[in-house]
């Protein structure tokens, strides 16, 4: 792996717990434990690669239709791994930000989050955008609102509106844009995840369910990538 062709930004689908689980006559909520592994080696592989940003879909808006059995076992799975895991993670160069809606979100899930936040909160290697409660409409919804409020208070003008400023007002403001998207399970579609911000990334599609997407997998994700020649509008990059 030539690290000179490595992404400086990885957003990642993790798809496929519970169909991982249901081949191997487990429960959906072991295949969900599984997945939880692969997050921790995922984070420490990247980490040590050099990647500066890692995304990871953990819980979209569209993740409470589930049934309500799964949903609370996957937010109990939250709160332990966030308490159990932050303070390891500050330790290992990792800074936690979560990207999605609070409203919604149980109150001790939002303290998790915030202790989680607090705790790996100083500069990092690397900084680990958790997407909960997500959904890139509701994110994009969310900018044209804050984007409206600073035009009724005078502070920005119809000329100032430009893609710069739209990004700004995102949940990942400040950061690049993922210059790779990784969905496993053989599923080959962004389902309302970085609608924006993916405008220009190269896309890896694996038929391998997430609780099997090991370090060895990811290296191949990286090589594919590293083998691409990016262009936008044309341009060889």
């Amino acid at each position: 792996m030539q690290t000179d062709f490595l992404p400086r930004h990885v957003a990642i689908i993790m798809d496929g717990n519970g169909r991982w689980a249901k081949a191997r006559g487990m429960s959906r909520a072991q295949g969900h434990l599984e997945g939880v592994k692969r997050v921790e080696e995922i984070i420490k592989v990247a980490r040590d690669m050099g990647i500066g940003f890692l995304t990871v879909y953990a819980f979209s808006t569209e993740n409470w239709s589930r049934p309500h059995d799964e949903v609370s076992m996957i937010m109990r799975t939250f709160i332990l791994v966030l308490g159990q895991k932050a303070k390891e993670l500050r330790e290992n160069g990792v800074r936690i930000n979560f990207i999605g809606r609070r409203q919604g979100v149980p109150q001790e899930v939002l303290k998790a989050m915030d202790e989680a936040a607090i705790v790996t909160k100083e500069p990092a290697a690397m900084t680990l955008n958790i997407a909960f409660n997500y959904g890139a409409r509701g994110e994009i919804v969310d900018a044209i609102k804050s984007i409206a409020c600073q035009l009724n208070e005078g502070k920005i003008k119809d000329d100032d509106i430009d893609e710069k400023l739209i990004s700004s007002c995102l949940y990942t403001k400040g950061q690049p844009d993922p210059d790779l998207l990784i969905r496993t399970s053989g599923e080959e579609r962004i389902s309302n995840f970085l609608l924006w911000q993916l405008s220009y990334a190269e896309f890896y599609f694996t038929d391998k369910c997430w609780p099997e997407f090991n370090k060895e997998q990811f290296l191949k994700a990286l090589d594919s990538y590293a083998q691409r020649e990016r262009r936008w509008g044309g341009v060889k990059v």
